[in-house]
């Protein structure tokens, strides 16, 4: 009885080294595995150092620009207005090795969303640089009225509000629209891109207040400029064996 259950179990581990093994077949000149197979004699990649600013990204290639790997062209891919990658040109494997990514702490507005009086005020003095349209909607937000019959109107267009004037008086304006503001969105080393928005009142008994992009993204391609114009002027003043050796690209 034993004997024979000895036998059944060496049977079942037969099957299973016969289940594990890979097979390799070409079929119309192709070569397939009936397994996915892992390489582990790869050459090893760095891990890529983190920071939230253009200069630091400045900072390592002039100093470590031993780091790069031999013989080999950089790449500064502006990925997006807010991160920034360097990386390798391909290797024989054709992979590339990424040694530093820069991610931009920008504006935490949030646009298209309503702000009760007091918080709108706040959050626009924070994050976004002042301007001309940026400093009449902080007049006209933080002295607007509670709603009567006759604090707004609104035609789809244009919003009418009522706002004081003084201790006593009062007088209707003209909701400014569109606007063009100037959020925190990118790198603070680079110019902030300005675009149009559109400021809403909304027809409640407590003001509130939103700001809804008026932009279909254009923005993003002058903010990617502007970063590829910093890089390229901070570069004039490397040695060449290091500038010569690294491409922008976004």
């Amino acid at each position: 009885m034993m004997e024979g259950l000895r036998e059944a179990l060496e049977h079942v581990e037969e099957l299973a080294r016969e289940n594990e093994k890979t097979e390799v077949i070409e079929i119309c000149g192709k070569t397939y595995a009936n397994k996915s197979l892992k390489r582990y004699d790869s050459r090893e990649q760095a891990e890529a150092v983190t920071a939230s600013t253009l200069s630091s990204l400045v900072d390592y290639i002039g100093s470590c620009s031993k780091e790069f790997p031999e013989g080999m062209d950089m790449i500064i891919h502006v990925v997006s207005p807010t991160k920034v990658r360097l990386m390798s040109a391909l290797d024989q494997e054709r992979r590339r090795e990424v040694l530093f990514i820069s991610n931009a702490e920008t504006s935490e507005f949030s646009f298209n969303q309503w702000y009760d009086q007091e918080h709108f005020m706040i959050a626009i003095q924070a994050n976004f640089e002042t301007s001309p349209d940026l400093e009449a909607i902080m007049k006209l937000a933080g002295n607007v009225e509670r709603k009567n019959n006759q604090t707004y109107s609104d035609d789809g267009r244009t919003q009418v509000a009522t706002m004081t004037v003084g201790v006593a008086s009062k007088a209707d304006v003209i909701v400014p629209n569109p606007v063009e503001l100037i959020p925190f969105r990118t790198f603070q080393e680079v110019e902030q891109p300005s675009s149009k928005f559109v400021f809403r009142i909304s027809d409640k008994e407590v003001p509130a207040f939103k700001i809804v992009e008026a932009e279909g993204g254009v923005w993003k391609n002058t903010a990617i400029a502007n970063v590829k114009r910093y890089f390229a002027e901070a570069l004039t003043d490397m040695p060449d064996e290091i500038s010569d050796r690294i491409t922008i690209i976004g």
